[in-house]
């Protein structure tokens, strides 16, 4: 089941499982929350729209990766975010739940 909120997704962390039935980007969030930055990088290389260059920039500035960050922030349209890791987090899943 999807979830409604920003809350509901965290909850979801104590799953073992992603969701089969979660969009392509939902899951690679989870994983990343999850602490699986690998399988949330691979989901997200593979999403070849603003949305999937979003998800690549967080990734990449999460790694430390600035340079490479600001690159896909300039593909998906985005500024290079002043807020933390966490909050941009909170703020890509949430818009992921708003669109689905």
């Amino acid at each position: 089941m999807m979830p409604k909120t920003y809350l509901e997704f965290k909850n979801s962390l104590e799953l073992t499982l992603v969701p089969e039935q979660w969009p392509e980007a939902l899951k690679a969030m989870w994983f990343d929350a999850k602490g699986d930055w690998e399988s949330s990088h691979n989901i997200a290389q593979d999403m070849h729209c603003k949305l999937g260059s979003w998800l690549h920039a967080y990734l990449h500035r999460k790694e430390g990766d600035r340079f490479n960050a600001g690159y896909w922030y300039r593909l998906a349209d985005k500024p290079f975010p002043k807020s933390t890791l966490d909050e941009e987090l909170e703020e890509i899943v949430t818009y992921l739940i708003e669109i689905n």
